[in-house]
Formats: C-alpha cells, sequence, structure tokens
C-alpha cells in the first residue's frame, strides 16, 4: 500500500463526505457452491404499515452483545416494546422474519463479515442476537485487524464485525516551501483524500463543525499525486467509490457474495446532531412527513442518504456487488432511534433501538442469500 507524505497528518475527526463516513459492506464467503454471476438485486418495493400487538419477541434486551446505548428497552425508553410491533410488508412480496434454525442448517460452514460503521455493527448485533436465540453454542474471538467474531461451532457458521468508516485514507494537507502544482493554482492548505487507497484503520466520528469547504478544501489524490485540475467533492467521492468496489472485487475469494448496504437514513428535526436537533418521535412516519424530511429538493439535516445512495448504485454497476436497499423502509422509523434514551449528551437519531429496524435488515439480507442460492 503506498506510503502517504510526511505532510500528511493523521487529524482525530475527519467530517469528509459524511458521503464516505457511512458507506457500508457485507462480505459474504460461501465456502460451498460455485461462484455467482454478475448482477445486482434492488429491494425497492412500496411498503404498508401493520401494527400487530402479538408479534413474538425473537430476543430481548438481555442478549449481552448489545450496546448499551441501543438497548432501549433496558434504558426505559418509553416507546421500546411498541417498536417491534410495527411490521414492514412489503405490497407485491411477502418478507418473513428469517428462521434462525433454519439459516444455521442452510448456511452452515459459511463466514459472514459486516465490514463498516457502527451501523454495521448495529446490523451485526441483531444478527447474532436472533441466531443465539437458535443456538447457544458459540465461541466468541477476536479476529486480527476486526473488533469481534462469534463461531456457531454446531454449524461451523462464523459472523465477524470490522469497524472501518471510511472508504479512503485522509489528512490535513499544506502547501511546502519548494512549491508544487497545487501551489502554483493558489492552494495552501485543506484536506488531502487519497481516493485510492482503502482506509480500514481510522475510527474518526464526522464533525461538520470541523469542516468548512471554503476554507478548508477538500483536495483528492490519485496515484500519490493530485488530481488535477481539482474536482468537485461528488467527483471525487465517485473515484473513491469505484477504487474501493474495485478494491474488494480483486481481493475477495471465488464464490464469495458481496452486499452494499445502502445509507441508513437519519432523523433529526430542529437541528443537526451538533445543533439540538432531536427525535422525539413515538410513531412511524407518514408519507407526507417521510418526503419532508429526505425529499432532496428540499434540503435539510436528512437528505444526504438519498444523494449517496444515487452515488452507490453507479459505483457498482458491472461490479459482482448485490445492493441491500434498506433506505426507503427505514425512513419511516423516526421512532426506532434511542433518542435521549442512548445516554449521551445529545439525541442518538442515527442509531437503531434493539430489537429493531436492523433485524428486518437482516430479515431482507437471509431473502436474498436465499435468492441467491436458488439460483446457483
Amino acid at each position: 500500500m503506498a506510503k502517504i507524505d510526511h505532510q500528511l497528518k493523521k487529524i482525530p475527526r475527519f467530517p469528509l463526505l459524511y458521503l464516505l463516513y457511512f458507506i457500508s459492506v457485507f462480505l459474504l464467503s460461501l465456502s460451498r457452491g460455485p461462484s455467482l454471476s454478475k448482477q445486482t438485486l434492488h429491494f425497492k418495493p412500496q411498503f404498508q404499515r401493520h401494527h400487530h400487538s402479538s408479534l413474538r419477541e425473537r430476543y430481548d434486551n438481555t442478549c449481552k452483545e448489545i450496546f448499551k446505548g441501543w438497548n432501549c428497552i433496558a434504558n426505559n425508553k418509553s416507546n421500546a416494546r411498541e417498536i417491534n410491533k410495527w411490521r414492514w410488508q412489503p405490497k407485491a412480496c411477502d418478507l418473513p422474519a428469517f428462521d434462525p434454525y433454519v439459516f444455521l442448517h442452510t448456511y452452515s460452514d459459511t463466514n459472514i463479515g459486516f465490514v463498516g460503521d457502527s451501523l454495521n455493527r448495529n446490523m451485526f448485533v441483531s444478527l447474532f442476537c436472533i441466531m443465539k436465540s437458535a443456538s447457544s453454542e458459540v465461541k466468541k474471538w477476536r479476529p486480527a485487524g476486526a473488533d469481534r467474531g462469534f463461531t456457531f461451532l454446531r454449524y461451523n457458521l462464523t459472523i465477524a464485525y470490522h469497524r472501518t468508516n471510511l472508504l479512503v485514507r485522509y489528512g490535513s494537507w499544506s502547501a511546502n516551501a519548494s512549491g508544487g502544482v497545487l501551489q502554483s493554482l493558489g492552494y495552501k492548505d485543506g484536506y488531502r483524500v487519497d481516493v485510492d487507497i482503502p482506509d480500514g484503520t481510522w475510527a474518526g466520528w464526522w464533525a461538520p463543525s470541523k469542516f468548512d469547504p471554503v476554507k478548508s478544501l477538500m483536495i483528492f489524490f490519485e496515484n500519490e499525486q493530485p488530481v488535477i485540475p481539482p474536482v468537485a467533492t461528488e467527483v471525487g467521492f465517485d473515484k473513491a467509490l469505484k477504487h474501493m468496489v474495485q478494491y474488494v472485487d480483486k481481493g475477495m475469494q471465488p464464490g464469495g457474495i458481496k452486499f452494499f448496504r445502502t445509507q441508513s437514513p437519519r432523523h433529526f428535526e430542529g437541528g443537526d446532531l451538533d445543533q439540538g436537533g432531536s427525535c422525539p418521535r413515538l410513531q412511524p412516519l407518514l408519507l407526507h412527513h417521510v418526503e419532508e424530511l429526505f425529499y432532496v429538493k428540499n434540503g435539510g439535516t436528512n437528505v444526504e442518504s438519498r444523494l449517496v445512495n444515487q452515488h452507490a448504485f453507479k459505483a457498482v454497476e458491472g461490479s459482482n456487488f448485490h445492493i441491500l436497499d434498506v433506505t426507503r423502509m427505514s425512513e419511516f422509523r423516526a421512532d426506532a432511534h434511542p433518542s435521549i434514551a442512548g445516554g449521551k449528551r445529545h439525541d442518538d437519531c442515527m442509531h437503531w433501538c434493539l430489537p429493531g429496524i436492523t433485524d428486518t435488515w437482516n430479515d431482507m439480507l437471509i431473502m436474498y442469500l436465499n435468492i441467491i442460492k436458488s439460483r446457483s
């Protein structure tokens, strides 16, 4: 891997493309069966809401892997036990809750990796807790360079989570005394983003207040050289996504299945994270409320999920990635965040309560795996 020059200083937080920040990848290595043909599955049905008062809990707040801030039942969030009584049903097909017993038997001798930020950990923990309800013979381990992993011993099925919040390496940049092409164009300082050097280690939390695209420019590098002429943030983001897809495609073992999860929507109202925004709603949103919050032309705090998805869909075209589209269904669930029960100084309107909506994300994932398996 190429090295960054001495002027690239590591900084503790980077708001960069909070575009880059939320991108997530699933890597599934199916050790049995043939390689899959190239195709991308999109899941974009319309949803109906059904309130079920008698749905059986798949797991509860006693699952020890649930991060404290996401354990809304234990934290006494007022609607915590109501969240999973809302069941999402596509209009044109059925989306049942997957059976963990069947899943363990069907996908024995399989490795499943979640690579991404804490929202992928949210989904990873959901899957673990559901599977743990079916099989308690589990070995916890920490793979090299990863956050954590679990092997369900009877089935030799392993799931692991690797934390990485950014796609590519970044750092502060400033002109040096010897000059150069950027200096000749009038650049004095900014953020350096190496679009072709994957990031797998830094875990800084984004901070919008620390990034001013006017005062601190984002300067993209490729092959250790600045991209000339300098490109806009959106173009640099596309370059980073392209290299990420190529990097994973090249490094994935034959027969592996790769999912690219779309963006998890945030539900800040009354301001952003650093502006006192909150998510006080106790029931799912109605359609017109969803459009008020997420319609791109309206702008506002939460529209980046739809904007980033447009770039992601373009990036995976022609690759072996499958799309796991969770955005639309999740946009309605303003009620399902930890909010003030997360124990932070601000409302957590980004992560999800567990049990919660990421259980349904996993239902979608397993449904897709079953479809892919039936076609192979």
